[in-house]
Formats: C-alpha cells, structure tokens, sequence
C-alpha cells in the first residue's frame, strides 16, 4: 500500500473515532440534562441581559397569565392606587396570597422601563424590615409588572389627609416616625449600597396590619457614590417634598430624603397636606405655617385637634416636631444624619443647637414659578400617587 493510500486510511480512521467520540458525548450529555432543563436554558439564554441578571434571581418571574387572573384581568375595583409610573391593583394568587401588581406598559414611555428595571434593581439588592418587600415580577411583551407583598392598611396618605373617619393615636403616629426613620437610616449608612430614595412622601409610606410603616416606590431611587458630596442631577421628585438645594439646582444627596422626612413628619402630626391652598395664606404651606407657630412659641397649635382631645406625650410631640425643623434646616450639612435622627426620636437624645428658618418652598405669583428660587416655590401640584378606594381598617387605640 503507498503512502498515500495510508495517509487517506488514517483520516478516515480519525474522522470515524472523532465521530464515535463526538456521538457518545451526546448521548450522555442528553442522559444527564433532560430536554425540559434544556429548553429552560435556552430560554434564559434569550431573555434580555438586562431584565434577568445578578439579584434578580433571587425573586420568582410570574406569568402574565397568572397576574391577569389573580387582579381579575386588573378590574378598577381592584385599583389600589397610581404609582408615579403605572396602577397598582390588588391580586390574589390561587394559593390564596393577597398580592400588589404594580403595572406598567412600556410601549407608553420608555422611561417608564428605565424605572421598572431600576425599582427591580433597587429592590432586590436591599432587605429591611420598614422597606417594602418585591416577591417578582414580569416582563411578557410589553408588559412589565411588579409584585409586592400586599399591605393591609395601604398607604399613610389615605388616613392622615383627614378625608375619612379614620384616627391614629400618638403612639400610632410615633411607630411610623420612628419605622420610616429607621428605612432611611439603612438606604443611606447601613445598606452595602447607599441609596436615596428621592420621593419620601405619606403616598410611598406602606402601612402592614399592625400599623408598621414599610418605605415603597423606589422607581426614582439612585445609587450614590460613597465619595461624592452629591450628584448634579435633573429634577425627579415631588414638589412640596423636595429639598430647596434639589428642587432649584439639582444638587441631589440623602439630604433631600431627609428634609422630605421632615415634611412628612409635621403632615403625621398635623393629619394635613403639606400644601393645602383651600386655607387662609398663612396657613397654605405647612412648614411655613409651623415655623410661625414655633416662633410664638404655640407650635401645640399644630397637632391634630383628635389627637389633643386623645391626649398625648407633650414632651414627645414636641422633640418630633424639633426633629422635623431639624430635617428642614436651609444649608444640607445643617441637617442631622438618619442615624442621628433615629436616636433623638428613640432615645431622647439632646437636640444640639436651635433650628434655623427653613427654606421654604412656597408658592406666591405665577411669574414666580416659571423662575423659581428659594423664597418662591411650594407644591402647586398634587402628588401622583392619590387614590380613591376603599379606606384601610381603622389602626388600634
């Protein structure tokens, strides 16, 4: 036999082995991984890199389907409320768990998919117990929803605006304080990554069946980098709400969530919006109105008339509303960290130092708001998250 005839049978010889060796890997490949594992494989293969990554494996993906029927193909009877980007509808999954679907449809904003894959982002790489918890969610077409556990008691705003019957005692009001308190200490010193919400508000302050206050929406949240005093940002947020540095120059740090600390600590207090334009001017904006009160030493005049006749600790009250002017002092290094905040409401630390005048945001003309400064804005705007259903139960006396 030549050479070349030796050559040839000695490819061939290989080709075969190689094809033998190739065939009994397939075969035990196909023994061990069943088709139904797979096609999952493929099918995380091609899902969007950006949806399903990292932590988001630690929630469960929910079927449109199973989201459709469990809100009853999301029936306004079951319209809890209106998040900044989308309905939120209560559900209830065939094992009998009540659920809060947060729908949003992309073909409508684009934006409005930034935030859903930030929210989910955000969720899921933080854990306490006053922040909401996110059992999944769902992204079929163009449909992207969230899932959280659902709250009993819904959301602050629907008992303290005073549009309802509904009355919560001071110790009610002060587990509130101290539970949303709490959130933010974590979002911004205690969680791996430092965290401002941006839209502290009654409307994203979630109440469970004991009344304990669970921090949501955090469609607006951003990471902030441990070595930066703050980042030049454009403006997201709620008027009325919002820091004088935030709201005017876009200067965004955690102290923004903190002076929104402050103005939802006199609204918990006085059971009022923080702008009301239905009352007399001097009473419009309720941190101008309880600077007023403070400087004739009649800040008692802000608490909630049911709750004087109630009764509560004179003392207490009166650190929570120092703790507020505090949050709303006008210089963002003049206000107390949360963890500083936490312990002056817990343990009856002593306040250093007597505020300053806020900065208020208050509205005056017209042409003011076009050129908006310190002295001239306020929330002519209602917030995005009113709701009009049902009332939650009323919280224990």
């Amino acid at each position: 036999m030549s050479s070349a005839s030796q050559s040839v049978l000695f490819l061939l010889l290989g080709g075969m082995a190689m094809f033998i060796i190739m065939l009994i890997l397939l075969l035990v490949f196909c023994k061990i991984i069943k088709p139904s594992d797979l096609n999952k494989l493929v099918k995380r293969a091609r899902r969007p890199p950006d949806l399903f990554s990292g932590n988001l494996r630690s929630i469960s993906l929910f079927d449109f389907q199973t989201l459709k029927k469990a809100t009853n193909n999301f029936h306004p009877g079951n319209l809890l409320g209106r998040g900044g980007f989308g309905p939120v509808y209560r559900g209830k999954l065939e094992d009998g768990i009540m659920i809060a679907v947060k729908k949003l449809s992309v073909n409508k904003s684009q934006q409005g998919e930034s935030e859903f894959l930030a929210e989910v982002r955000m969720i899921t790489s933080i854990q306490h117990k006053n922040l909401v918890h996110l059992l999944g969610c769902c992204s079929v077409g163009p449909h992207r929803l969230l899932v959280y556990e659902y709250m009993i008691n819904r959301s602050l705003d629907l008992i303290i605006y005073g549009n309802n019957d509904q009355f919560m005692n001071w110790s009610t009001r002060n587990q509130i304080i101290i539970g949303v308190a709490r959130g933010l200490q974590y979002l911004h010193e205690d969680c791996p990554l430092r965290i401002i919400h941006r839209d502290i508000k009654a409307s994203n302050i979630l109440l469970d069946d004991k009344f304990q206050p669970k921090i949501g929406d955090f469609g607006l949240a951003r990471f902030f980098p441990e070595d930066e005093a703050y980042l030049s940002t454009a403006f997201a947020g709620t008027l009325g709400y919002s820091a004088p540095e935030y709201a005017i120059r876009g200067e965004l740090s955690e102290k923004a969530d903190i002076y929104s600390f402050g103005v939802l600590v006199l609204e918990i207090i006085s059971c009022r919006k923080n702008t009301d334009l239905s009352l007399p001017s001097e009473m419009q904006y309720l941190p101008e109105y309880a600077w007023r009160l403070y400087e004739k030493s009649k800040v008692l005049d802000l608490v909630d008339p049911q709750m004087r006749e109630d009764g509560f600790l004179e003392r207490d009250v009166l650190q929570a509303i120092h703790v507020a002017f505090m949050c709303l002092q006008p210089q963002p290094d003049l206000r107390p960290p949360m963890s500083q905040i936490v312990s002056m409401l817990t343990c009856n630390a002593n306040m250093n130092g007597t505020p300053m005048r806020p900065a208020f945001l208050e509205r005056r003309r017209k042409r003011d708001i076009e050129n908006p400064s310190c002295d001239s804005i306020s929330d002519p705007f209602p917030s995005p998250l009113q709701s009009d259903s049902s009332l939650p139960k009323r919280p224990p006396n």
